[in-house]
């Protein structure tokens, strides 16, 4: 199944990163955080990505033309280097589209520029290039697939930790709370859509607004709660996440976690033809 990443945005919730550096390259760890959310795909077995490129595409395509598998993974050097055996490689086996969509362009009109590269495509993933998660994303796909929706997305709580108020009509406060206490949840992207989401689109529109909209009416658009790990929204998130990285217990890392080949095999078994 094809993954849309849409990775142009101009990232100004990072800004405090470097106005040079584009959004999905910010760094977790030695690796940016775009390789994280294609990795975590590439585990599921989905390694077919549509990169949707804007604001310093050229620094994106640098990146993996120039990527080096032996520099970024576990390896072992013998006979005095004359011989390399790689103990994990990782994208050897992507396929990755380079697709310029412009330096403005909204979510919407990026997916609608991407769509004569989803020919064929009955079902495609897409999601923005800079949220990490353990969302067991073949169980995701499996629910999606057994129903008529057209699309559905991640509903998690908010990752940040400020204060929900309620007030009364004196202003008084009435109710103070961290907003992951509450019943509140936010988009947190990792879309699975049928092709007829273009059926829903015009061009120009935003995803989320118009054509989500329209499928709400028609009680076509499906949200699926997460309630797990899933953060990467600002430069504060950006060190908390290399904290995180650096203590070796990432939990987005679902490839090093117990039952890869199976969950693979799983999310691989959705794509035969039956």
């Amino acid at each position: 199944m094809k993954v849309v990443l849409f990775c142009g945005g101009l990232g100004t919730r990072l800004r405090d990163y470097g106005d040079d550096l584009p959004k999905p390259l910010v760094p977790i760890g030695h690796r940016p955080i775009l390789w994280h959310v294609m990795r975590y795909y590439a585990h599921y077995g989905h390694t077919d990505f549509i990169l949707c490129l804007g604001y310093r595409a050229n620094k994106i395509k640098e990146y993996f033309i120039n990527y080096n598998e032996f520099a970024n993974n576990d390896f072992t050097m013998s006979r005095g280097a004359k011989e390399l055996h790689q103990a994990s490689p990782d994208v050897h086996d992507w396929n990755i589209t380079f697709l310029d969509t412009g330096l403005k362009s909204n979510i919407g009109t990026r997916l609608m520029l991407a769509r004569h590269h989803l020919e064929g495509e009955e079902m495609f993933l897409a999601n923005y290039s800079d949220g990490l998660t353990n969302i067991a994303l073949d169980s995701m796909i499996r629910n999606f697939s057994a129903t008529d929706k057209v699309a559905s997305f991640v509903c998690a709580p908010p990752s940040q930790s400020f204060h929900v108020v309620s007030l009364d009509e004196d202003r008084n406060v009435t109710g103070l709370d961290y907003v992951r206490n509450t019943n509140l949840t936010v988009n947190a992207g990792y879309f699975v859509l049928r092709k007829s989401i273009f059926d829903y689109m015009n061009f120009g529109e935003e995803l989320v607004l118009e054509p989500f909209q329209r499928l709400m009416q028609e009680k076509r658009l499906l949200g699926y709660r997460h309630d797990g790990f899933w953060a990467m929204d600002t430069f504060k998130e950006q060190q908390e996440l290399s904290d995180i990285y650096n203590s070796g217990q990432a939990p987005w890392e679902v490839w090093k976690h117990e039952g890869v080949r199976d969950s693979v095999r799983n999310a691989r078994s959705l794509e035969r033809p039956k």
